[in-house]
């Protein structure tokens, strides 16, 4: 670590963050007596970002002539060494004016153990050139680290797009709920209102006492037209909510009463009087269809002899004692 090489990065101005970090971790990397020569693995990490970003910014760094970059290589392998990379402040920082040197030329390669090469130099590890080297074309290659290929959709849109429909009507629901017991949803709202936990409770409401939303809001508006203040979080509702289920639940008809209501006669139906009972079982005993023997009440019997709707021998005749 350089204090000098950290204090020159930090006084430098007009570079992204982004840029303006790697710099300041090459230099954070530079040795005084042997100058800075970190892996792209180990800045990247320092940096936290992926080999590919780095090499975004080291480039950017080249162009804004604040850094100068010295490819190395292993003379006998030719595999790619850890780049040297020479700082602005240092003496031997290449000057483009010497020797009519733009800083485009195409660098030279410089051997392990050796000094760097002022005179050359290396543009970005990868995409430095369209035409690869031919002994080191396999370490040009870029890898940028991301995926541009997008895997198919897997997630039932329908379904998440319904979810998603009801959580948005439940949020509708929540904020007039809110409302109703007055509390300001523009504002900062109390901790019992906040998250996850009050809305689990308030859908029990719905799911275990069977309110409807209309009347949750009825019931919490009521409450707090009685109270000066809001409830201290949805449980403090709990028992206008238990009364208000156990009053709907008294209002509604029993099943057996739907079916008495149903099939049975009105109350208020007027009843058939004895001369119209008469005449229709008159009917039933002098017709030729069948009669069970029980049909006929001794009642019912003596009212069709008494009218003479029916002679004794008929009713013999047709099993009627």
């Amino acid at each position: 670590m350089s204090h000098c090489a950290t204090n020159w990065a930090i006084l430098q101005r007009g570079l992204k963050p982004a840029t303006k970090i790697v710099l300041w971790h090459l230099c954070d990397r530079h040795n005084p007596d042997f100058g800075c020569f970190p892996t792209q693995a180990r800045l990247a990490a320092d940096c936290e970002m992926s080999v590919s970003s780095l090499n975004d910014h080291l480039r950017a760094l080249e162009e804004a002539r604040l850094i100068h970059r010295v490819r190395c290589h292993d003379p006998q392998t030719h595999r790619r060494q850890a780049t040297r990379y020479i700082l602005g402040f240092e003496n031997r920082f290449p000057d483009p004016s010497d020797d009519g040197d733009s800083g485009d030329s195409e660098p030279d390669d410089c051997e392990i153990g050796g000094d760097p090469c002022p005179d050359s130099g290396d543009g970005a590890i990868s995409e430095k050139t369209p035409k690869p080297s031919p002994n080191l074309a396999g370490f040009h290659l870029r890898n940028s680290e991301t995926n541009p290929v997008r895997e198919p959709l897997r997630e039932p849109v329908k379904e998440e797009e319904g979810a998603r429909a009801r959580d948005d009507r439940f949020e509708e629901f929540f904020g007039q709920l809110l409302d109703a017991l007055g509390l300001d949803t523009d504002a900062s709202l109390p901790g019992w209102w906040q998250g996850w936990p009050p809305r689990e409770h308030i859908r029990r409401w719905i799911t275990d006492l069977g309110l409807t939303e209309d009347r949750i809001i009825a019931v919490a508006r009521d409450s707090r037209e009685r109270h000066p203040a809001p409830p201290d979080g949805p449980r403090a509702l709990d028992r206008a909510m238990e009364r208000a289920a156990r009053s709907a639940e008294a209002t509604k008809p029993a099943e057996g009463d739907k079916r008495r209501r149903r099939s049975g006669k009105s109350s208020d139906a007027p009843r058939a009087s004895m001369d119209e009972i008469a005449g229709f079982y008159a009917g039933l005993v002098n017709g030729d269809g069948y009669l069970p023997s029980n049909a006929i009440s001794n009642t019912v019997r003596n009212a069709m002899l008494e009218r003479g709707l029916v002679t004794a021998e008929r009713l013999r005749a047709r099993g009627v004692a």
